[in-house]
């Protein structure tokens, strides 16, 4: 038998939908080309999110060329939602945003420390006997570029931190600025 959509001419098995409702699938059934009957869970957790009328809605209303993405979308969103009732797929951004923040963080210390060693190797031009001891610090507005707009880099020459390197550098959590 020709297997049309995921479903048998002739002795036609319901889609997911169709059979999770508990209704007749019909040949024009908008549920059957993504809701196959082999993946009843995809289907359950959007009706359960969303509902099937708001769905079959939402199907309607949409160019055929847009529901494939949009099934995706609901589909994405309403296993997010069941497993963070509260924040849905906005928890998951959230804290991947959060991690992205730290491995920057991480990542401006490891390059700060890389020009700083460079910086030490160097010998520096004003004094011919310089030495990594009386090398002049520097700042890390001067080593990074400014990602963010409205954030400001501040050098302090007397503030006494515990060094994550060698270079004295803190980290200002309250207000995300960077201070060497």
């Amino acid at each position: 038998m020709k297997e049309i959509s995921g479903r048998k001419q002739g002795g036609m098995s319901p889609c997911a939908a169709c059979k999770l409702l508990r209704r007749r699938c019909a040949q024009d059934c908008v549920f059957a080309p993504y809701f196959p009957a082999d993946e009843p869970h995809k289907f359950a957790s959007v009706h359960k999110v969303f509902g099937a009328s708001n769905v079959n809605k939402m199907l309607q209303e949409l160019p055929e060329h847009q529901r494939s993405d949009a099934v995706s979308s609901m589909v994405y969103e309403a296993n997010a939602r069941v497993r963070d009732p509260v924040y849905g797929c906005v928890g998951a951004i959230s804290s991947l945003q959060q991690q992205i923040d730290v491995l920057q963080t991480q990542l401006a210390i490891a390059q700060a420390e890389v020009v700083h060693m460079k910086m030490n190797q160097l010998p520096s031009a004003s004094s011919p006997a310089a030495t990594s001891e009386n090398t002049s610090p520097i700042s890390v507005k001067q080593i990074m570029p400014n990602n963010n707009n409205n954030s400001h880099h501040h050098y302090h020459p007397h503030q006494t931190t515990k060094s994550f390197f060698t270079m004295d550098m803190v980290v200002d959590q309250a207000n995300s600025l960077w201070s060497c």
